[in-house]
C-alpha cells in the first residue's frame, strides 16, 4: 500500500476550487472536494488507477478522472504524489511541465 502525499499546488488546486463553487453553493463545493479527495484515497489501493499521461525520470505520471476535474499524480517507489487538480477545460500541458 503507497502513501498519498499531496503537492503545496495541488492543495492549493483543491481549495481554489472549493472557493470558486461555494460561491454558488457551498453544500456543492463540499461534497466536491470530498469526493475528488475520496477519489485520490482509492489510489492507496490501486495506484495505476488512472490512465497514463507519461513518463518521468521520477516515475510514471497518471491521471484519474472526478467528474470535470483531472487528478494528476506521480508513482514513485514509495509515495504517490498528488501533482495538481485540474478542470477538464484546461489545457493541463501548460501545468505539468
Amino acid at each position: 500500500m503507497a502513501e498519498i502525499r499531496w503537492s503545496r499546488e495541488a492543495e492549493q488546486w483543491l481549495r481554489e476550487i472549493y472557493e470558486y463553487i461555494s460561491r454558488d453553493n457551498p453544500t456543492v463545493a463540499g461534497k466536491v472536494a470530498s469526493g475528488i479527495y475520496d477519489k485520490t484515497q482509492l489510489l492507496c489501493d490501486f495506484p495505476e488507477l488512472g490512465y497514463k499521461y507519461r513518463e518521468e525520470p521520477e516515475g510514471e505520471v497518471r491521471i484519474l478522472l472526478y467528474g470535470h476535474y483531472r487528478i494528476a499524480y506521480i508513482i514513485t517507489d514509495d509515495f504517490i504524489d498528488i501533482l495538481g487538480i485540474f478542470h477538464g477545460a484546461l489545457q493541463i500541458e501548460r501545468y505539468l511541465l
